[in-house]
């Protein structure tokens, strides 16, 4: 039976020149699954732009370091995916986006940033992405997608892998630590131990 999707646009804000990023804002659509009247997806529903501050918010609270694999699902022009490579030192960047615009846009931005051979952009839909060598997870979802994304986490990341999310929470996955940046207000959680207590049920 064929898999109905809905996609949701996120609209994401300015980058510093630095970073080599285009500074135009970037709409990174993610598909959900969930039912949908339509037989073709979508990317109609805009949200508020994310500053190079929130960017660099969560990738310092996610403690990324050399030797770190961060991934960014919904990925967007690639700007954290870059970032993490270019000011933190992350040995490989992996964005994942449903836009081809968009992973078309990032790759370009990967090489005017001089990390195009340290980041890789894959087009799909992030539920079907294999993730299981990250060691750090950011998202800017909603609540809802967080919630669906929520299983795939804990079951395929390894633990002691950090996620950091921009504006939105887990449910009842209690976060690690909670801090604001620049006004937003930035989660970090870190996957427990098989069979702990310190996952959601």
């Amino acid at each position: 039976m064929k898999r109905q999707m809905m996609v949701l646009a996120l609209t994401m804000g300015t980058v510093a020149g630095a970073a080599g990023v285009s500074t135009a804002q970037q709409k990174v659509t993610v598909q959900v699954r969930g039912s949908t009247s339509g037989t073709a997806p979508s990317p109609d529903v805009p949200y508020v732009p994310t500053p190079e501050e929130a960017v660099d918010g969560m990738l310092a609270l996610a403690g990324v370091k050399p030797g770190d694999t961060v991934y960014d699902l919904g990925s967007g022009d690639g700007r954290i995916v870059i970032s993490a490579v270019q000011k933190h030192g992350a040995k490989r960047g992996v964005g994942v986006d449903i836009n081809p615009e968009r992973i078309t846009e990032a790759n370009q931005n990967a090489s005017q940033a001089g990390v195009k051979n340290k980041v890789e952009f894959r087009q799909g839909d992030l539920f079907d992405a294999n993730i299981s060598d990250a060691s750090v997870v950011t998202l800017y979802l909603l609540p809802s997608v967080n919630e669906r994304l929520k299983p795939k986490l804990l079951k395929e990341l390894k633990p002691g892998t950090r996620i950091v999310s921009h504006s939105f929470d887990m449910g009842d996955w209690e976060p690690t630590k909670t801090v604001q940046s620049g006004g937003r207000t930035l989660y970090l959680w870190v996957v427990p131990e098989r069979g702990t207590g310190g996952a959601p049920k």
